[in-house]
């Protein structure tokens, strides 16, 4: 997509939405730009309107990331998209109108080569199966996802990829494993509606994180009711978590206790907020106490282990030397910046 590989066994793509009304160019250019930086490699569009699906165009040739359009009820938004220039599609043929109209929509994505998501949420199924299971199973988000995926397949375009999305991580765990059983297309996990920060990235982290350590799942996107670039940071530590990529600063930190006798939370803080802009995977541990600090945090590449009015610097769990508490800060982010410029951290 746009360049962009899914599937096949490349990496697990990256990607967020949005929230600025697609019609400001510049607002939305400025939040892909921002997005772009945080690591996010395939951006969606909310795509409302007739005047959204022409500022893409513009868009485009602002940005250097892939654009999605994400299409509800019209068709024609769906053909002002791929002619502006969209790189893929995300729509709910349920809600499109009807075979016609997708066929119209797959003659016009066949052409320029882009490819759509069929995209169903637990709140959107079709009417008839819903009506068949009496609500939103895991087998009702299948059998109706499927339903549309065998009218693309008929049309003879395979250039698609599926999500089921649903708020309640269960269920969409359910539906995803059934739906892997049945199709070899590529998956978008998500767990839709999730919720705010801390809540959205629980309930993420274990959909996500499940469905991605079995094998399950090509891109993914983090819902949150938050800045959209905390959506790609989270993505990236659950991918972090689960081995699949690595990206940036891994802090290792304790959660601190009785033997604590320096401002932990502030100096993590403030070295994170130095750190935030590196790409290069290093892991740095800023531990609260010398006695456990070096052991536990032996496979870092480099950090600090704190005490009274003083810190120690270790790389690799071996000693270096000692710093006064308030120099702590700026000389892990400076040996950090070292490591990074000489190659040193792997």
């Amino acid at each position: 997509m746009g360049g962009v590989k899914i599937g096949g066994g490349a990496p697990v793509v990256v990607q967020s939405m949005t929230n600025t009304p697609t019609q400001d160019v510049a607002a939305t250019v400025k939040q892909i730009d921002r997005l772009r930086s945080a690591g996010c490699e395939l951006v969606r569009l909310a795509v409302p309107d007739m005047k959204a699906a022409s500022a893409l165009k513009e868009i485009k040739s602002k940005v250097s990331i892939p654009i999605i359009a994400d299409i509800q009820f019209d068709y024609r938004l769906a053909l002002a998209a791929i002619e502006n220039g969209a790189d893929g599609l995300r729509l709910n043929p349920g809600n499109i109108g009807g075979r016609r109209k997708i066929q119209e929509i797959v003659a016009a994505a066949r052409y320029q080569a882009t490819p759509i998501r069929i995209g169903v949420n637990s709140g959107s199924l079709n009417r008839a199966i819903l009506k068949k299971y009496g609500h939103p199973t895991p087998e009702a988000m299948v059998e109706s996802v499927m339903s549309y995926v065998r009218i693309f397949e008929d049309l003879d375009f395979h250039l698609i990829k599926i999500s089921l999305k649903s708020p309640d991580v269960l269920q969409m765990i359910s539906a995803y494993r059934l739906l892997s059983e049945n199709v070899d297309y590529p998956l978008h996990l998500g767990v839709t509606e999730a919720g705010t920060l801390i809540s959205g990235t629980v309930k993420n982290s274990l959909g996500i994180g499940v469905l991605l350590s079995e094998g399950i799942g090509d891109t993914i996107r983090v819902s949150l009711t938050h800045d959209p670039v905390d959506e790609v940071k989270v993505a990236y530590e659950i991918l972090r978590a689960l081995g699949l990529r690595q990206r940036g600063v891994e802090i290792i930190s304790c959660p601190t206790c009785g033997r604590c006798q320096i401002d932990l939370l502030t100096l993590v803080e403030t070295v994170e907020n130095a750190l935030n802009r590196i790409t290069t995977p290093i892991k740095v541990a800023i531990m609260g106490c010398v006695v456990n600090g070096p052991g536990e945090a032996r496979e870092a590449d480099i950090g600090i282990a704190g005490g009274l009015g003083q810190g120690t610097l270790f790389k690799k769990g071996r000693l270096i030397k000692k710093v006064p508490e308030s120099n702590l800060a700026g000389v892990l982010i400076e040996e950090v910046k070292k490591m990074i410029n000489y190659g040193k951290c792997h």
